[in-house]
């Protein structure tokens, strides 16, 4: 494979992971909530899910693109999982100091990824470009470049979120903080439900 399909591939991830959208302002608000260190098991959760979900539609769960009604469930599934977490957000109190960081959660980060629509349609758009049908070597370079890169990215809003915590005083500014967050998660939700599924590949999958 020549470098330029490498670089090519390494663009597309970039631009798929860093841009902002419902994994990366989980990510943010768990960096502000509960530091960076304990966000980053959130962030490794959230690239894991992304990778097996990557690996699995370059694979074998190609087809399930292609069934409507599996594709409307996991659409709804994931605008009630936003729809609780937007909730979340916005009931939250804004004291930083008595959470409890075991909160921030590994499995909720790979389970964000497996009930966004968005993440199912770029992983085909990906993989549709990117890898020549049944390599699985080829697949594999593209999850392990979707891998770091997703990780970075998501380590880097984390961090954002982390030096926010340190710098805002008061409950009420992250209270405030928080509601933004969360009318930016109702936003993602209310645009999974109204958007048709062939569309989702053209936006985020973050």
């Amino acid at each position: 494979m020549s470098s330029a399909v490498v670089l090519s591939m390494a663009a597309f991830a970039l631009a798929a992971s860093l841009s902002p959208g419902p994994v990366n302002l989980v990510a943010l608000s768990t960096g502000l909530s509960y530091g960076f260190r304990h966000s980053l098991r959130h962030v490794s959760g959230a690239t894991c899910g992304f990778t097996l979900l990557l690996l699995a539609i370059g694979g074998a769960l190609q087809p399930v693109l292609n069934w409507p009604p599996a594709m409307i469930a996991i659409r709804w599934a994931g605008v009630l999982f936003l729809l609780y977490m937007s909730v979340g957000l916005a009931l939250d109190d804004g004291h930083l100091r008595a959470r409890d960081p075991r909160r921030a959660s590994f499995r909720r980060g790979a389970l964000m990824q497996w009930l966004n629509p968005k993440a199912w349609m770029a992983s085909a758009a990906g993989t549709g470009a990117y890898t020549s049908a049944g390599s699985a070597g080829s697949v594999a370079l593209f999850a392990l470049i979707f891998f770091v890169i997703c990780y970075l990215s998501l380590a880097s809003w984390a961090a954002l979120g982390a030096w926010l915590g340190r710098r805002l005083p008061t409950p009420r500014q992250v209270r405030w903080i928080n509601r933004g967050l969360a009318l930016m998660l109702l936003l993602s939700a209310s645009s999974l439900a109204v958007v048709p599924l062939g569309d989702t590949g053209q936006a985020s999958l973050r």
